[in-house]
């Protein structure tokens, strides 16, 4: 049951009712854990104990027996009609080049130059600032950046890769992520974690934790980057924290929306656009072919590369994501087709606007083993620090990991996932 669920999870968007068909597939399947879950319970219950300790346990598990041998007798006529039903749905006929198992194994890096097509120039430009050069004297004397654009464009990347770039020059840095639903005191937390502040954030009060900040950063060099504010007013609401006398202190705040802007320094800002024809381009042949010796596109694949492109719409999220999928496939123009088919088929439910589009087919092409354990990171809110152990521990729990290798314990299996 598990092989044919696997076979059918590529076929689940093809309709609604085959959708609705493979659901009721998984249910039964959940169904036979719970029988098979139960029984085991029982059965160990009836392991401990004298020998008439163990026989009153039998006779007392009787009707359990029974009960649960009836609800196998209905789950396997459930079955037998769900197969003689199967021929009725897309579920069956899978193509050959679908049939081809991706490349698994490799390891995808997500903050390099590669990814830095077309903002190249941004990244100079913002190191130099960080650094306190520069051509514009109104930006030298800003203490705030402002880097915005629309989700998906490159904000993140772009900071992240100067951040990396320049930490070790400065006495401080921080870089935190912002959630939509921030609370200041969590913020200052993060922040005072961040530049490696002794303090107990258990117990001090905003208060001392703000004074905490300030006293640490006095007459110190030292970078804030801010990714991901959605409130106009959180700058306003924390900038006094941070010394600006007798020190040097540099600000880099990140937004999909312009009206952040609303500081009381002269902010200089950043827009990050959509990218032009030959920038996409280039990002997409090197996310497609980034491991091959030659990155150039082949001819033969040309036509689809672009008609990929079309879809992606200039924006780097997306280009990356389907450029990184269509390097775990063969370099054929079958396997290709069949991905572009997926798009297709989102696209015409409308359903799934741009970038999520194109997200949500990359997802679906995740091997089986990989797709369940993905999906269980969305159980965590925004900037959330997962513990890699506790993680997989939780994943093996839920009996995500069901693979078996001789050569490999059951916690070691998803190493291999996390690479």
């Amino acid at each position: 049951m598990q092989a044919y669920l696997q076979e059918a999870e590529q076929f689940k968007d093809t309709d609604k009712t085959t959708a609705i068909f493979i659901g009721k597939i998984r249910g039964l399947a959940f169904q036979i854990e719970d029988v098979v879950d139960e029984f085991n319970y029982k059965l160990e219950d009836c392991k401990h104990g004298r020998f008439t300790g163990k026989m009153k346990k039998r006779l007392k598990h009787i009707k359990t027996w029974r009960r649960l041998a009836a609800k196998l007798q209905e789950i396997e006529a459930q079955l037998q009609d769900a197969n003689r039903r199967k021929k009725d749905y897309a579920v069956t006929g899978r193509s050959a080049s679908a049939a081809r198992s991706t490349r698994e194994g490799q390891a995808l890096h997500f903050t390099r130059d590669e990814d830095l097509v077309r903002i190249e120039e941004h990244k100079e430009g913002l190191i130099q600032w960080l650094n306190g050069g520069g051509d514009d004297p109104e930006r030298s004397s800003s203490k705030v950046t402002m880097v915005w654009g629309m989700p998906g464009v490159g904000k993140t990347t772009l900071v992240d890769h100067v951040y990396n770039t320049v930490k070790a020059d400065f006495d401080g840095a921080a870089c935190v992520t912002v959630s939509g639903s921030y609370r200041i005191e969590n913020l200052l937390k993060k922040i005072a974690a961040q530049f490696n502040i002794t303090v107990d954030v258990t117990t001090v009060e905003m208060r001392g934790l703000a004074k905490s900040i300030l006293n640490y950063l006095q007459g110190k060099k030292y970078i804030l980057i801010l990714d991901g504010v959605w409130d106009e007013h959180l700058w306003s609401e924390i900038r006094d924290v941070f010394p600006t006398s007798n020190c040097t202190g540099r600000f880099v705040i990140t937004s999909r929306k312009q009206v952040v802007l609303a500081t009381r320094e002269s902010a200089y800002a950043i827009h990050l656009e959509l990218l032009q024809e030959h920038y996409s381009w280039l990002l997409f042949t090197n996310e497609a072919f980034g491991n091959a010796d030659d990155k150039e596109c082949p001819l033969e694949l040309q036509e689809l590369a672009r008609k990929f492109i079309a879809k992606c719409q200039g924006l780097p999220i997306s280009i990356r994501c389907i450029g990184r999928l269509l390097s775990l496939k063969p370099p054929i123009s079958a396997e290709w087709e069949d991905v572009y088919r997926g798009l297709d088929l989102q696209m015409a439910k409308d359903v799934i606007p741009d970038a999520h589009m194109i997200l949500k087919v990359s997802l679906e092409a995740l091997p089986y083993n990989l797709k369940n354990c993905f999906i269980h990171c969305a159980l965590f809110p925004d900037d959330y620090v997962l513990k890699r152990m506790k993680m997989i521990r939780q994943w093996i729990a839920a009996g995500f990991i069901w693979e078996k290798d001789d050569s490999k314990t059951l916690e070691e299996v998803p190493e291999g996932y996390l690479v």
